[in-house]
């Protein structure tokens, strides 16, 4: 049996920190490519743009209707919806996002 919850046995091992002083990224192309691999069959796939100890930016592709778990982060979160329609569920509230929606959480707030 596996320490690794079933939700995170697709997920490929983290790549080594990604920071520096100027990063520039082509969004339509990260989501290309994540929809070409093999995890996007799962409904979902994800990569970490930029990664500091204290700020990360992760790249999410959702299916129609995929679902990411109930989890907490310690570090406040913002989401940014690019394309489709997304209900995120915190705070006993309800947010629907549409393309260009921004939703920010303050620490200890449940996505």
């Amino acid at each position: 049996m596996s320490d690794t919850p079933e939700h995170e046995s697709h997920r490929r091992p983290h790549a080594p920190p990604t920071a520096g002083p100027f990063m520039e990224f082509d969004l339509p192309a990260e989501i290309h490519h994540l929809h070409a691999e093999t995890t996007w069959s799962t409904g979902h796939n994800a990569r970490t743009l930029i990664k500091y100890d204290d700020f990360r930016v992760v790249l999410t592709a959702l299916q129609a209707s995929a679902r990411i778990p109930t989890h907490r982060t310690e570090g406040r979160i913002s989401i940014h919806v690019l394309s489709g329609h997304v209900q995120v569920k915190a705070s006993e509230r309800t947010f629907s996002l549409r393309p260009g929606g921004l939703l920010a959480l303050d620490q200890g707030r449940a996505p």
